[in-house]
């Protein structure tokens, strides 16, 4: 188990190198591999770990560089459906299974990132769904509270495009124009890092104040 996460750990750290490899071993089955990660990433509740921003900025990076059978062109809208379809499938488990979920806390679905969600649903409403596109986590779980919730399918799916075409088009051009600058390149794991905190960084400022807020005055 511990070898299993030291591997899994060593993909997002160095998904740059791991996805040249893949690259090199499956060539144009790298494109399904980045659907199926993509996809599962959004389209299931118990996979929030899954590599999100940092392997579209990866993918990004490796499809800038000479010689590779990445093609931005083909990259970006792929992995557009694979959010948009696994936003929808999410939604769907939400509708038909979520309350008999929400009424228990299973090992591989926390209760807490269901009530954190739904508490960020009630902050920002439906716009949750593009915001929550760059939020690790809250990203996975926010279709399945939207379909455990009143919004209806069709209002979910415009957001649900929209922030599917923001999420992906934005890290994956970001990698492309800046993956391979050599200071970047040079420190793409610090780069991960980097990017990572600041995918989490509202949700630390989230909590930093819902502490202030329960220090008495």
């Amino acid at each position: 188990m511990i070898e299993l996460l030291k591997n899994f750990l060593d993909i997002i750290l160095h998904i740059d190198v791991h996805l040249q490899q893949w690259v090199t071993d499956y060539r144009l089955w790298t494109y399904l591999i980045l659907f199926v990660i993509v996809f599962m990433e959004t389209g299931f509740v118990v996979t929030p770990f899954l590599p999100g921003d940092s392997m579209l900025f990866a993918a990004g990076t490796v499809a800038a560089m000479d010689g590779q059978p990445l093609s931005m062109a083909i990259l970006v809208p792929l992995l557009i459906a694979a959010a948009f379809l696994g936003d929808t499938a999410n939604y769907f488990l939400g509708k038909y299974l979520g309350k008999a979920v929400y009424e228990k806390n299973y090992r591989f679905i926390k209760r807490e990132y269901l009530d954190k969600t739904h508490a960020f649903y009630e902050k920002h409403g439906g716009k949750t769904i593009i915001i929550a596109r760059f939020m690790p986590i809250i990203r996975t779980f926010a279709p399945f509270v939207a379909g455990i919730g009143t919004m209806s399918y069709r209002r979910f799916t415009s957001f649900n495009i929209i922030g599917g075409i923001l999420w992906v088009s934005s890290f994956c051009i970001a990698g492309y124009f800046f993956g391979n600058i050599p200071l970047v390149k040079k420190n793409f794991t610090i780069a991960i890092f980097v990017i990572i905190f600041l995918s989490i960084l509202p949700m630390i400022i989230a909590f930093i104040k819902s502490k202030m807020n329960k220090i008495p005055s």
